[in-house]
């Protein structure tokens, strides 16, 4: 009779409705500054990309690949304000803002060497 009372418990406990869970902690969003920040930087690398292709063959793609920089971050910055991402997605994309603003900041610094 106790195994069976033990079993009866056992059932019970499992079919009992668990609390639901909490709610996922608040998406921390990119500062409206480095955001800023990023997108300047980008439209300053094609602009000044794009001034040198002109009187520098060589810069041509140079210029031609730089100007997806932007799409580029906007596309990462679309998917942080979307509901349907994860949290890891949301990571991802912000990650992804920042490496592209790296990578134009960088590639800007470079210019001065390539332009007359």
């Amino acid at each position: 009779m106790t195994r069976l009372a033990a079993l009866a418990l056992g059932l019970c406990l499992a079919c009992r409705q668990s609390d639901p869970p909490p709610p996922p902690p608040p998406r921390p969003a990119l500062p409206a500054t480095e955001v800023k920040r990023a997108v300047d930087a980008c439209k300053a690398y094609v602009d000044k990309a794009c001034a040198c292709a002109q009187s520098v063959a060589s810069l041509q793609q140079t210029c031609k690949l730089s100007r997806a920089l932007p799409d580029a971050i906007q596309v990462s910055l679309d998917l942080t304000a979307s509901t349907d991402a994860s949290g890891s997605d949301l990571v991802q994309a912000q990650d992804a803002v920042r490496k592209i603003a790296k990578e134009c900041i960088e590639e800007l610094a470079k210019l001065p060497a390539a332009c007359p």
